[in-house]
C-alpha cells in the first residue's frame, strides 16, 4: 500500500480551500483518507496555511510520500527542515 500526503479539495465551486490528508495512493483525491493533518487557504490573502508538523513528520518517517505541491507547502513552513532534524537524531 502506497501512502501519499496530498490535498482534498473542499469549498465551493470557483472558491477553493484544501485540507491536508494523508490518504492510499488508490483512493479518490476527494475520498477517503486516513488521517488529516493540515489545511491550506490559497484565496486568503496572505495565503493561509496550518500544518501540524508533529504528525507530517512521523507520517513522512513512516515512508508517506507528498506531492508536489504539498511539498513546497512542506518546504515554506518548515516541516521538511524538522523531519531531517528528527533523521539525524
Amino acid at each position: 500500500m502506497s501512502v501519499k500526503i496530498r490535498l482534498k479539495r473542499m469549498g465551493a465551486k470557483k472558491r477553493p480551500f484544501y485540507r491536508i490528508v494523508v490518504a492510499d495512493s488508490r483512493s479518490p483525491r476527494d475520498g477517503r483518507f486516513i488521517e488529516e493533518i493540515g489545511y491550506y487557504n490559497p484565496i486568503s490573502e496572505p495565503k493561509e496555511v496550518k500544518i501540524d508538523d508533529e504528525k507530517a513528520v512521523k507520517w513522512l518517517s513512516n515512508g508517506a510520500r507528498p506531492t508536489d505541491t504539498v511539498n513546497s507547502l512542506f518546504k515554506n513552513n518548515g516541516v521538511l527542515d524538522k523531519f531531517e532534524e528528527s533523521k539525524k537524531a
